[in-house]
């Protein structure tokens, strides 16, 4: 079994990265890729954990792209050096993610949430905070009932709290992957939110700006999506 899409506490996983991989090697998983957002500092230990496991490993990261409509992310596997051009994009990256999370801390306690900022990130123990980690912290702080519920109250797009991200730029982000030794990958492509009348366009383009691989098999897609989207990425 193949996993080219995980998440670690690094970013926002559950699990941190050398827990991560000794449960993919005990649900007999052979090959994984740890792609967290925005950031690479998990892959060391991933990969030292993962050499003791007999696990074969994919450093990964994945980028958030600038789109005009819904997400767009582009995973970055097979990495064999941070060059200069990915860590310009992941600082980049990080100096909006702050700004948002700073944002969000605010409009939260202007809705009379009491939650600040470094609350958050003394609970979550990385730099690359996110949505996730205010929904948890409200939920240990009884404010919401699950994180779920957070996001359909608070962070939600269109929801008081919610905060647009920053995203970098595709080529310089497709660049900053190759000059790592990647490949750059497009990830969950129904995320962009575009009916499937425009979606061989879309892939064409995204294509053209050198991304060369597409993730059609998603546990958020019904079977019938990834089968299509699988003939699509074949075409």
């Amino acid at each position: 079994m193949i996993d080219l899409h995980t998440h670690s506490t690094a970013s926002d996983g559950t699990l941190s990265p050398s827990t991560l991989i000794n449960y993919a090697k005990s649900k007999k998983v052979t090959v994984l890729a740890l792609t967290d957002h925005d950031t690479v500092d998990g892959l060391l230990e991933a990969q030292e954990a993962a050499r003791q496991a007999g696990l074969t490993f994919v450093p990964g990261i994945e980028i958030n792209i600038a789109w005009p409509t819904g997400e767009f992310h582009l995973l970055g596997l097979g990495l064999r050096h941070v060059s200069p051009e990915l860590r310009n994009v992941i600082d980049f990256l990080e100096a909006g993610r702050y700004s948002r999370n700073a944002q969000m801390a605010q409009r939260l306690q202007e809705n009379g949430v009491a939650i600040t900022l470094d609350e958050v990130a003394a609970m979550a123990q990385t730099k690359t905070i996110g949505r996730p980690h205010f929904a948890q912290l409200m939920v240990e702080k009884g404010i919401v009932k699950t994180r779920q519920q957070a996001f359909d109250l608070y962070f939600a797009k269109g929801r008081p709290c919610y905060v647009d991200r920053a995203g970098a730029n595709l080529a310089e982000a497709v660049t900053a992957i190759k000059a790592s030794g990647g490949i750059p990958v497009q990830a969950h492509p129904l995320s962009m939110y575009i009916s499937w009348s425009k979606m061989d366009d879309a892939v064409t383009e995204i294509h053209s700006k050198g991304v060369m691989g597409l993730e059609a098999w998603h546990p958020g897609i019904r079977i019938s999506e990834a089968e299509r989207l699988e003939e699509l990425a074949h075409k």
